[in-house]
């Protein structure tokens, strides 16, 4: 078998050759060839994408403003019950302390009508064995 070197047989030349600067202008060429408009393409998908987001929006809404409402209004609210284990538990808030910040709406609101008879008074100071001890301390 006869010895075969790819470096030194002649080479086949292929029968395709560019001419000189084909490539210098082929991209401009090539855009004037492309339509000017391009048609918008609207795909369904996108538009029912859409409708999705609004949909949940309006779910997020309808379940968010009933439960805001509900902490709110539970919040702004001060149970009487809350407040005097509040001022009992806190014990170094003198009585002094709380009367001077007390207004005058606060005091009328604490106000009790006591309308007693002298008969409801006679009655109570009989009826009470205990009394004689207060009265002497």
């Amino acid at each position: 078998m006869k010895e075969f070197k790819l470096d030194k047989e002649p080479k086949i030349n292929s029968g395709f050759n560019t001419p000189d600067g084909y490539f210098d202008s082929f991209s401009e060429r090539i855009l004037t060839q492309l339509p000017k408009d391009e048609t918008k393409v609207i795909s369904i998908y996108k538009t029912r994408k859409t409708w999705y987001f609004v949909a949940a929006a309006v779910l997020i809404l309808m379940l968010s403003i009933p439960l805001y409402i509900k902490y709110q209004a539970s919040t702004s609210e001060i149970n009487s019950e809350i407040l005097e284990d509040y001022l009992t538990y806190h014990s170094s808030i003198t009585e002094d302390e709380i009367v001077n910040l007390l207004e005058t709406e606060d005091l009328e609101k604490m106000k009790i009508d006591l309308k007693l008879k002298e008969e409801d008074l006679e009655e109570i100071l009989l009826n009470n064995p205990e009394l004689e001890q207060y009265l002497i301390n």
